[in-house]
């Protein structure tokens, strides 16, 4: 992987196109990333094995969000603001740090959900490391800041939310999920090679491409915060597909809710660059964003 290169140059021409791709668009397609493929690939068929099932049987997962308990297997068939339908199944649960996850919820079937999903958990922790990494070195902090500010390994949430899209017969009166920007640190995404990912970019909706083998990679509000601005958080949708069914895995790397204040980095600020932000917990920042 680039980043880890021996050689200065190619690690430091990785480290600009990261920081560049950060700082323009805030999303970006992270090849080479070093997650074996025959994981994601498992973790793939997993996640199809379960959405495969018959529909009581993804009922035995289904979460309970009137009681506030949001992990398991729900289903959202609901007008958005602009009379669009929203139109995903989905499972959401904790994946890291082991001590934070609830296996009894996690899905018995396919069998290899639960190793494939834990083996994914721990590799992808470790590249949000590199990644947090060479984004403080791009702000001129030292490599290991970021990641602290964002709870470290004890305290950073791994939270997935694996989304199923089923055909659309007509299209263009639903949206997979409607604009927003994720609140996260940052945020990682698999899918099956169905275009779907929309980005808003230069005032326009830039439809993402598939990269084979790549993760597909997000700056979340909560490193858009600590960098004052410096990188992205960008406005996305996803919208449904005619023809195919989309799956896609997304893993938010999320700060504890109220341990931490975020608030943009004073190494970030200056009388040129006043802080763009208010200092929030990220229960507050969740907050603030839903209305």
């Amino acid at each position: 992987k680039g980043i880890d290169s021996e050689d200065p140059e190619v690690r430091e021409k990785c480290r600009e196109e990261l920081w560049k791709a950060a700082a323009d668009w805030g999303v970006m397609h992270l090849v080479n990333h070093g997650i074996p493929e025959e994981l994601t690939g498992r973790v793939k068929a997993a996640g199809e094995g379960f959405f495969g099932q018959p529909i009581e049987e993804k009922e035995k997962y289904a979460n309970d969000q009137a009681s506030g308990n949001v992990q398991g297997y729900g289903s959202k068939l609901a007008n958005n603001a602009s009379g669009q339908l929203e139109w995903e199944d989905y499972f959401f649960h904790c994946i890291f740090p082991e001590d934070k996850t609830d296996l009894s919820i996690w899905p018995k079937t396919p069998e290899d959900y639960i190793d494939a999903t834990r083996e994914y958990a721990k590799q992808l922790r470790a590249l949000a490391t590199k990644v947090l990494a060479v984004l403080s070195l791009g702000l001129g902090l030292e490599e290991g800041r970021l990641e602290k500010e964002v709870g470290g390994m004890e305290e950073l949430l791994l939270q997935m939310k694996i989304n199923y899209y089923p055909k659309c017969p007509q299209p263009e009166l639903a949206l997979g999920v409607e604009p927003h920007t994720d609140v996260s640190a940052l945020t990682f995404i698999l899918h099956n090679m169905v275009p779907g990912l929309q980005l808003f970019y230069q005032g326009k909706w830039v439809t993402a491409k598939c990269v084979p083998n790549s993760v597909i990679m997000h700056v979340g509000d909560t490193v858009e915060i600590l960098s004052n601005g410096k990188y992205k958080s960008i406005l996305h949708r996803g919208v449904v597909n005619k023809e195919k069914v989309r799956i896609s895995w997304a893993v938010f790397c999320e700060p504890p809710k109220e341990k931490i204040i975020l608030r943009p980095l004073p190494e970030t600020v200056s009388e040129a660059e006043p802080p763009r932000f208010p200092p929030r917990t990220f229960a507050q920042h969740i907050k603030h964003n839903l209305f």
